[in-house]
């Protein structure tokens, strides 16, 4: 499964790790993915999903 927010969009980007010498290794920078169980208003029950840490921060804006 891939690794993606299920609000926002935001997945994993690519990325360069650079040595002292400079010499660039290719690296993945993840999303800060976390469960999180929310109520939802238009459904009336609770739904978790994976969410990440800054819609986390958004969510009392969000109507869900």
């Amino acid at each position: 499964m891939v690794k993606k927010c299920m609000l926002t969009g935001k997945k994993s980007n690519n990325g360069y790790a650079v040595s002292h010498s400079h010499v660039r290794t290719k690296k993945i920078q993840q999303v800060n993915l976390q469960t999180k169980r929310i109520w939802s208003n238009k459904e009336k029950k609770w739904i978790k999903i994976k969410i990440c840490t800054k819609a986390i921060k958004s969510l009392p804006k969000l109507k869900i």
